[in-house]
């Protein structure tokens, strides 16, 4: 089953986090959101990754039309490419992605803001090995399975980078991502990078095989984001913030019935909640007031700086990109005064 979000496609840490002060404007810009949204309809994109699951709760329960928004569309895509193509000729006003994917976009010219992080992976990305690889050093000369172009391949690089190798050091098997696990299982390969409900599939046919490394070592690292065209901010900021108040308003609804929650979302990505119960422990959903924090903190000076690091030495990112300054925090503060 595809898992969308996961598809397709420091030395400047100082002057980045400097940057990012600058972005920060107080609340007298917040305070230019209006209160209202404005008429007319939104649509999204989305990929059948449980990470954007709080939309679909909020499209179940109604959570839109309780903050005014009477016509929200959400689109659904299966690859990045996709995505990209729609929100590039205006047919999509915003669009949930991976941050590695936002920051590609940015730099092929796509005007797009960050608004808000919406959930972060901590263990349900992850590098996959038998019991006879005890380290990510043992990686060199091994062969690696692994999706190219997705979260997989930025995770891979980060954990390779932080014990002195590169992609160089390892042979690389590219294959899909729902292939990977299998790979490993059969003994094909030694070593696979996945993510859920594929992790937990390969590890239930095989017990030895275990969790080599995954994303919680360097929190947002594999993270998604929702991006918003810039000409539709300045159309409908209204909208946007009452975008927000639904996915915190889902998110509410999530906390107080997480076995309904996880139904609606389970089934919305075509998958049963049975298989994805490891899959939705090894994520974290965002809420506003962690987006208050994060959209000027820890994810604007720190995440979204190694996510580009990543991307670029992964060759996923070319060129360059203010990563930064494609963070728009003004919604969040909008809605969490």
């Amino acid at each position: 089953m595809a898992m969308g979000h996961h598809g397709g496609t420091r030395g400047l840490v100082l002057a980045a986090a400097i940057m990012a002060g600058l972005a920060w404007v107080g609340p007298a810009a917040a305070q230019a959101v209006p209160a209202k949204p404005e008429a007319g309809g939104f649509k999204m994109g989305i990929e059948p990754w449980l990470g954007y699951g709080l939309w679909h709760v909020a499209a179940e329960k109604k959570l839109f039309e309780a903050q005014g928004l009477s016509d929200v569309e959400i689109v659904n895509f299966t690859q990045d490419k996709d995505v990209n193509a729609a929100l590039a000729s205006g047919q999509l006003d915003g669009a949930n992605i991976a941050t590695h994917t936002a920051l590609v976009m940015a730099a092929a010219g796509l005007p797009i803001r960050i608004v808000a992080v919406l959930d972060v992976s901590m263990t349900a990305d992850a590098i996959l090995a038998g019991p006879d690889v005890k380290g990510i050093a043992d990686l060199k000369g091994k062969e690696v399975a692994y999706e190219e172009g997705t979260t997989s391949h930025i995770l891979l690089n980060y954990a390779l980078a932080a014990n002195g190798l590169t992609l160089a050091d390892v042979k690389s098997v590219p294959m899909p991502a729902s292939d990977a696990g299998a790979a490993l299982i059969a003994k094909r390969v030694p070593v696979a990078v996945t993510y859920e409900p594929y992790l937990t599939l390969a590890r239930a046919q095989d017990p030895a095989v275990k969790l080599l490394y995954t994303a919680a070592e360097d929190p947002g690292l594999v993270s998604d984001v929702f991006v918003v065209r810039e000409e539709v901010l300045k159309e409908k900021p209204g909208q946007i913030a009452a975008l927000l108040r639904a996915w915190q308003a889902a998110h509410d609804d999530y906390a107080k019935d997480t076995a309904g929650g996880r139904a609606i979302i389970a089934k919305a990505v075509g998958a049963s909640p049975e298989e994805l119960s490891t899959a939705f422990d090894g994520v974290t959903f965002y809420t506003l007031p962690d987006n208050k924090t994060q959209l000027t903190g820890a994810f604007a000076q720190h995440v979204i700086l190694d996510v580009k690091k990543a991307a670029q030495a992964a060759g996923l990112l070319q060129g360059d990109v203010d990563a930064a300054g494609l963070i728009d925090p003004r919604f969040v503060a909008a809605v969490t005064q």
